[in-house]
């Protein structure tokens, strides 16, 4: 009985007649018709399950192979749904004279693929940590039968108590702030225990890939959240990672095959037993040679002389020894990760998805997925983790990319480029040649490398770097950096708090750029959602990057007009965008003590116009004689 109740969860109705054929659970928990792609691998898990075989009478379903892995509890039946309409399908199991009947359904899909719009630069992604952002519910913060872990605001790399219903109840805020889309860190079951006072807080080691951190919620809460995000205005992008699971998942007590990890030798007992102690997430272990640590130098990949060991040890290598690396070579695997992408696409309706650590997976195999996903999808929009600082490694990862050796087919980059020269940039004063602003013009020049550059996602920092503020609250640099960020030719990224000066850095922990949101949790003594619970220095901050984030949107100067840029004369960097006759200046004062903008060297984007409107202050500037500049300005003209 507690099988069924199990399979019901899940979506999947068991008969009980010949209970000896066990069948625990079966992935996807349901499927839809309609695809382009009509075929369904379908994962079954269950003791000695490997030996049956599988019939179905279902209109329009042909079960067209199976596949028996090392594990005899795991049988991969692979079905063509060609003709296959709505509706519950029958699966017949069969081991000798033992037949177990399964209901599967199969759903129709809400919209056409070509109906799933994703983003785009004209959204500003807002990028938040489920966990550190919000709590809507406490009833969740202690879920029975979850390995050991701890609930404790006090610990920075312990978990908090953050959920899906804390995001959904603050959409508002959202909206109220001007951003258009929301990026947050993975929200699948992390079922991992805690190791001292480290947890999966972060959500990077998946152990369920079909089913919501049951402290962050539900996939109905998921679906709820979606719904209501996009009901005012705002997209989800999801986190995911193919790269590497947790060390939890049940693939890893009972591999599928000898191959479905890299390394996978390091998983059998008797190494684990004798060689292995796990000590922390950050992964302090003893190990021996059975176990390959990734370099985590993700050159290798582009290197047109990169060796063998070198490329082992980044794409083979695991990130850390809580995170098996998954074998993207293998088909069995990257069936059942693109498979799981489109789930989740057309079952909770997300917008976007975000890949974490994308270089390091094999990349035939990550191609295989994105060709899969645009052709299905070809409105939607994937944006992959590329941590290199040069532009041409960035670029080479871009679909159709002129300078790559293979197509990846992954339409948004990030980039770490815009990401690296601004935090160099926020300490220097703007000289004649390299210095201060001379690092962004110098690092756009390469633009030419992208196909598209308006599909490259630009950011001042994230969940793993240091706050651009550091331990300060200075927002002189910051305003330069957002103004910047928000009118170039890129899809921006903020990260969450930075409207209201949160700040930190990296050098004890990373849970020190991962604070809690003031005022998402019980118990906080100021609510930084409201006015009322910011500082001035606070509010004066929203208010200024409101204002830019409102006026962004639906501007089709800053989001499809040319880009014409101007070498920083004098340490002042300008930054031009044009479209239909309209005109946007970016004005930096790249120096500490006052300045001039000499309006004549700017002639060709000024033209004839004498007036320009400043987008913050609404103030009208008289641009036909030299513009003065207060110490580090950051002005946008409109004209």
């Amino acid at each position: 009985m507690k099988r069924l109740l199990t399979a019901l969860m899940l979506g999947t109705t068991l008969t009980m007649s010949a209970a000896k054929i066990d069948i625990a659970k079966i992935e996807p928990t349901n499927w839809y018709v309609g695809m382009k792609d009509a075929s369904l691998q379908l994962m079954v898990y269950g003791k000695d399950i490997k030996t049956a075989t599988v019939t179905t009478d279902y209109p329009g379903v042909r079960i067209d192979s199976l596949v028996r892995l090392d594990s005899p509890n795991y049988l991969l039946v692979y079905l063509d749904l060609s003709g296959a309409q709505p509706g519950n399908m029958t699966l017949t199991f069969q081991q000798g004279k033992q037949k177990r009947k399964v209901n599967y359904e199969l759903k129709a899909r809400e919209k056409k693929g070509e109906e799933r719009i994703g983003f785009s630069n004209a959204d500003v992604l807002y990028m938040l940590m489920p966990d550190r952002f919000a709590s809507g519910r406490t009833d969740n913060d202690q879920i029975k039968g979850m390995n050991a872990y701890r609930n404790d605001r006090s610990q920075p790399s312990l978990r908090h108590g953050g959920d899906l219903e804390g995001i959904r109840q603050h959409l508002d805020y959202f909206n109220e702030l001007g951003v258009t889309a929301l990026w947050f860190t993975p929200v699948l079951e992390n079922n991992s225990p805690d190791h001292g006072n480290q947890s999966t807080y972060h959500g990077y080691a998946t152990t369920d890939y079909y089913k919501v951190d049951p402290r962050f919620g539900s996939n109905d809460e998921y679906r709820k959240l979606c719904d209501d995000a996009h009901a005012k205005g705002i997209k989800i992008v999801m986190d995911m990672i193919f790269n590497h699971c947790g060390f939890e998942h049940p693939w890893v007590k009972d591999m599928p095959s000898h191959d479905w990890f890299n390394t996978p030798e390091w998983l059998l007992p008797e190494n684990q037993a004798t060689t292995v102690e796990l000590k922390t997430m950050d992964g302090a272990a003893k190990v021996n040679d059975k176990y390959l640590q990734t370099s985590y130098k993700l050159t290798p990949v582009v290197d047109p002389y990169a060796s063998k060991v070198d490329m082992r040890e980044t794409v083979d290598g695991w990130f850390v020894p809580t995170m098996p690396d998954l074998n993207q070579r293998l088909p069995w695997v990257m069936d059942y990760l693109i498979q799981n992408s489109i789930w989740w696409i057309e079952t909770v309706g997300i917008d976007g998805i975000r890949m974490d650590t994308y270089p390091y997976a094999d990349a035939d195999g990550m191609a295989l997925w994105m060709k899969r996903i645009n052709l299905e999808y070809p409105n939607f929009n994937t944006v992959g983790e590329t941590w290199v600082t040069e532009p041409a490694y960035t670029a080479a990862w871009q679909k159709d990319s002129k300078v790559a050796k293979k197509n990846s087919y992954l339409p948004t980059v990030m980039d770490f480029a815009f990401y690296d020269r601004i935090n160099q940039a926020k300490h220097e004063e703007t000289d004649d040649w390299w210095k201060g602003f001379n690092r962004i013009y110098n690092s756009l020049v390469y633009d030419y490398l992208y196909v598209n550059p308006s599909n490259v996602m630009a950011f001042l920092e994230n969940h793993d770097t240091d706050r651009f503020l550091g331990n300060g609250k200075d927002t002189t640099a910051l305003k330069q950096a957002l103004a910047l960020l928000l009118t170039i030719n890129r899809t921006p990224q903020l990260y969450y708090g930075t409207e209201i000066l949160m700040n930190g850095t990296k050098n004890v922990t990373d849970g020190n750029v991962r604070k809690d949101f003031p005022g998402g949790f019980t118990g906080d003594e100021v609510n930084k959602f409201t006015r009322e619970g910011r500082t001035k220095a606070e509010n004066a901050m929203f208010d200024w990057l409101s204002r830019l984030l409102h006026w962004r949107q639906g501007n089709d100067v800053v989001t499809k007009g040319r880009q014409v840029q101007f070498i920083p004369y004098n340490g002042v960097y300008v930054v031009a965008r044009q479209n239909k006759g309209k005109t946007v200046l970016t004005i930096l004062n790249g120096k500490r003590t006052e300045n001039t903008l000499s309006v004549n060297r700017y002639a060709e984007v000024i033209g004839s116009a004498s007036t320009a409107t400043d987008v913050i202050t609404g103030d009208k500037v008289d641009i036909s004689k030299d513009v003065v500049l207060p110490a580090r300005a950051a002005i946008i003209l409109e004209f």
